[in-house]
C-alpha cells in the first residue's frame, strides 16, 4: 500500500531521518534509522518509547541541537520548507529561541545558578527582539505573571536557587515562550516533579499553546503524561516510529505489539482480557543500536512474532488515514 507524500504545509517535517553516534571510544551508535515526524501549525504531538529508542534525538533534530558526536547519514530536517541541514550555524542561531524553542528535562541544570532569573529570560529577547532594556523587564514580567507567577517582579530578581522545582520549570517554560515560537519542543519537561505539579505544569503548557497557536513536541517515556496533553502521538522502538496516531486511538486501540505493551504497562487504557495485573516490565532487552539487523527489531520481544518478522525489512501501512504502523500483521 503506497503512502501519501508528507504534508507540503507542514510546520516541521523530519523525513526518513537516520543518525549515528561516533563516539570517540567504542562502537558507532545508530540513533535514529529512517525516522518520520510531521507537525501541523500549533498541533501538540507526543514521542512516546522507552529509554534508549532515539525519541530525545528526534526532539532535538527538530532543533538540530544534536551532540558534535552525531553524524546525519540520510533523509531530511525541514521546518517552514527551509532545510535545516543545509543553514549554518548563524543561520539556525535566527531560527533558535525566536521560531523553535526548547523546554528542557531539568530546568536546574538548564538555569545558570549566578544570574537572576529574569535576566537569563531578556537574554533570549534582546538576541531576537530590539527593545530598551525597560521594555525587556517588563515583557519578561508580563511572561513569569503568563506562566503563573503572582509576584513576577520578585521572581525576576530570585536566582534558580530560591526557588522550587516547580518554580523552575515555569522559568524555563517563559524562556522557551519568550519570543512567541511556532514550536516548542519539551523533553520530559515533569520528569523531576510530583503527579500534582506534573499535571499544572502539563496544563499550562497545553493553555499556552492554545492561546498563541504554537505547536508542541511533548517526549516522555509514560503514556499517561501524553494522554491529557497531547492531540497525537509517535511511538518509536530501535530508532524507528512504529506506529503514530490519534492519541485516543493509540492508548484505547494500539496496533504495534510494542504499544501495546507500554501501554499495558499503565494497566489502565489497554485492558488485558481476564486480568488486571499490571505489568511490570517488557520482557526482554532493547537491541543493540550498534548493529542494524534485518527484520523488526522488537521481533525478539515479540509474543506475536512470525517467521517473516526476522527475513524482511519492514515497511509502513495505514490501517486508517489517521494511523501508521508498521508491523506484518497488518500487511505488506
Amino acid at each position: 500500500m503506497k503512502l501519501p507524500e508528507p504534508s507540503s504545509d507542514a510546520l516541521a517535517l523530519v523525513h526518513k531521518l537516520s543518525v549515528t553516534y561516533e563516539p570517540d571510544s567504542g562502537p558507532p551508535v545508530r540513533a535514529l534509522d529512517e525516522a518520520s515526524l510531521e507537525i501541523q501549525p500549533g498541533e501538540l504531538v507526543g514521542i512516546l518509547g522507552e529509554s534508549g529508542s532515539g525519541k530525545s534525538t528526534l526532539g532535538a533534530a527538530l532543533i538540530r541541537l544534536l551532540p558534535s558526536d552525531a553524524r546525519y547519514d540520510s533523509g531530511s530536517v525541514r521546518f517552514r520548507g527551509s532545510d535545516l541541514l543545509a543553514l549554518s550555524e548563524p543561520e539556525l542561531r535566527q531560527i533558535r529561541g525566536a521560531e523553535v524553542a526548547l523546554i528542557p528535562q531539568d530546568p536546574a541544570l538548564a538555569l545558570n545558578p549566578v544570574i537572576k532569573v529574569g535576566d537569563q529570560i531578556a537574554e533570549v529577547l534582546h538576541a531576537h527582539v530590539r527593545m530598551t532594556r525597560r521594555d525587556g523587564r517588563l515583557s519578561v514580567e508580563a511572561l513569569l505573571a503568563e506562566v503563573g507567577f503572582d509576584q513576577p517582579r520578585q521572581i525576576y530578581h530570585a536566582y534558580p536557587h530560591q526557588l522550587s522545582g516547580g518554580q523552575r520549570q515555569r522559568v524555563v517554560i517563559a524562556q522557551a515562550m519568550a519570543c512567541r515560537p511556532a514550536l516548542v519542543i519539551a523533553d520530559e519537561p515533569t520528569s523531576k516533579l510530583d503527579a500534582s505539579l506534573q499535571a499544572e505544569i502539563l496544563s499550562l503548557m497545553r493553555k499556552i499553546g492554545q492561546r498563541h497557536q504554537t505547536a508542541f513536541v511533548l517526549i516522555s517515556h509514560d503514556p499517561t503524561v501524553l494522554a491529557g496533553f497531547v492531540d497525537r502521538i509517535a511511538v518509536m522502538y530501535a530508532g524507528r516510529v512504529v506506529e503514530e496516531g490519534r492519541t485516543e486511538d493509540i492508548l484505547r486501540r494500539p496496533l504495534h505489539p510494542y504499544t501495546q505493551a507500554l501501554v499495558r504497562l499503565i494497566g489502565r487504557y489497554f485492558p488485558v482480557a481476564g486480568t488486571r495485573t499490571r505489568f511490570a516490565a517488557i520482557e526482554g532487552e532493547p537491541p543493540e543500536s550498534t548493529h542494524r539487523g534485518v527484520g523488526c527489531p522488537f521481533a525478539p520481544r515479540c509474543a506475536e512474532k512470525m517467521q517473516v518478522c526476522t527475513e524482511r525489512d519492514l515497511q509502513e501501512t495505514r490501517p486508517q488515514p489517521s494511523h501508521r504502523v508498521s508491523c506484518f500483521k497488518y500487511g505488506n
